[in-house]
C-alpha cells in the first residue's frame, strides 16, 4: 500500500473519516431526493457514486461535461445541469434524463434546438449572476412550453447568502430569496424549486431539493460558519525552501483556489503564495523535505486544478481516484 510521503507534491489528500462523516451527515439531514448534490465541487464520479449509495440519484452539474461524465458512469437518473448554455447539442445527444437552466428566450431556444427536452427557469433571487428577473419568469415558462419543452419548475441560487458568518443574518438572507422564489414559482409552475447550498441547507425551507455541493471536502471559507462537516480535503506540500523567519512549500496559485483568500497551515502563518509556492511562517521550525497540509480557502477551483485525488486513513493511501468531470 502507498504511504502518504510516497506521493509526489503537490497532491490532493481526503481524509477518508472525515469525508464519510460528511456524506452521511449531509443525508441525515436531506435524505433521498432532498439533496441534489452539486458534483462541480468536486468533479468525481468515484465520490458521486458514494453520494449515489446513500440514497441521491439527482445531481446538479454547472458543465457539460459534468452531465456526459456522470451519465457515462451509469448516473444519469435525473441531471440538472444548473447553468444557461447557448449551445445544448450535446445535452440533447446524452442517454440520460437532462434537465437545463433556463432564462431568456435565447437560452429556451437553444435548449429546444439541442433536443433537451426539460427545463428549470432560472431567477434571479438576489445574487447578480444568471436568472431572469422574478416577473419575468411566468412568460418565460409559457415560451418554454410553446416550444415544446417541459417546464419542471423553478431554480434560483441564494449564493450571496453562502458564506455570510452572521447566522442571523444568513437566514434573513435566504428567507428573503426563497420568497422571491415562492413567488415565480406560483406563475411557472410544476413540482420542482430547485434552490441552495452548503451555507443554507439547514435554513432553506422553501427548496424541494437543495443543490449542495462543498460539504462534502469542504473548506475554511464554510469552515468559518460552524456547520457539522469537517475539513476532509487538503494539499499535501513539501517544504522547499527555509529561511530564519519563513519557510517556503511547492503549492501555489496552480495548486490552490484563491478566491476566497490565503490557504490555511496548522502551527503556520501563512505570508502569500505565488505561482508553484506558499510562504509561511512556522510556531516551530520545518526542515526540508518536511511535508504539510495546506488547506484551501474554496474547495471547488481547488479540485479542478488536480488530475486525481487520494483518500488517505492516517498516513496510508486507500484508494486514488481519478478527478475526472474537470473540463467543458
Amino acid at each position: 500500500m502507498t504511504r502518504l510521503d510516497e506521493l509526489q507534491t503537490p497532491a490532493l489528500v481526503v481524509d477518508a473519516a472525515a469525508l464519510d462523516h460528511n456524506l452521511r451527515t449531509m443525508s441525515a439531514a436531506l435524505p433521498g431526493a432532498r439533496l441534489r448534490p452539486h458534483v462541480k465541487a468536486h468533479k468525481c464520479t468515484t465520490l458521486a457514486r458514494r453520494q449515489a449509495a446513500l440514497g441521491h440519484r439527482g445531481f446538479t452539474c454547472a458543465t457539460i461535461r459534468e452531465v456526459e461524465g456522470l451519465a457515462a458512469a451509469g448516473l444519469g437518473d435525473d441531471l440538472l445541469l444548473a447553468n444557461e448554455v447557448l449551445d445544448a447539442r450535446r445535452l440533447g445527444a446524452i442517454p440520460a434524463r437532462v434537465t437545463v437552466a433556463v432564462d431568456s428566450e435565447q437560452t429556451i431556444a437553444a435548449a429546444a434546438a439541442g433536443g433537451v427536452r426539460e427545463v428549470l427557469i432560472d431567477v434571479n433571487v438576489g445574487l447578480p449572476r444568471c436568472g431572469c428577473a422574478p416577473a419575468d419568469a411566468g412568460g418565460l415558462a409559457a415560451l418554454a412550453r410553446r416550444q415544446g419543452l417541459e417546464v419542471r419548475g423553478v431554480m434560483g441560487y441564494e449564493g450571496h447568502a453562502m458564506l455570510v458568518e452572521d447566522a442571523g443574518k444568513r437566514s434573513q438572507l435566504v428567507s428573503d430569496s426563497m420568497a422571491i422564489l415562492r413567488a415565480a414559482h406560483a406563475e411557472v409552475g410544476g413540482d420542482v424549486l430547485s434552490a441552495g447550498g452548503t451555507g443554507s441547507f439547514d435554513r432553506n425551507r422553501v427548496a424541494t431539493e437543495i443543490q449542495a455541493g462543498s460539504y462534502a471536502l469542504m473548506d475554511t471559507a464554510y469552515k468559518k460558519l460552524g456547520l457539522p462537516f469537517r475539513l476532509a480535503l487538503s494539499v499535501l506540500a513539501s517544504v522547499v525552501s527555509v529561511s530564519p523567519s519563513y519557510a517556503v512549500a511547492d503549492c501555489g496559485l496552480k495548486a490552490l483556489g484563491m478566491d476566497h483568500g490565503n490557504p490555511t497551515i496548522d502551527g503556520a502563518k501563512v505570508w502569500f503564495c505565488s505561482d508553484e509556492h506558499v510562504s509561511f511562517a512556522p510556531e516551530v521550525p520545518v526542515r526540508v523535505g518536511e511535508r504539510i497540509r495546506v488547506w484551501p480557502a474554496h474547495v471547488d477551483p481547488t479540485v479542478a486544478y488536480h488530475e486525481r485525488l487520494h483518500l488517505v486513513a492516517g498516513d496510508e493511501v486507500l484508494e486514488t481516484w481519478q478527478v475526472d468531470l474537470r473540463g467543458w
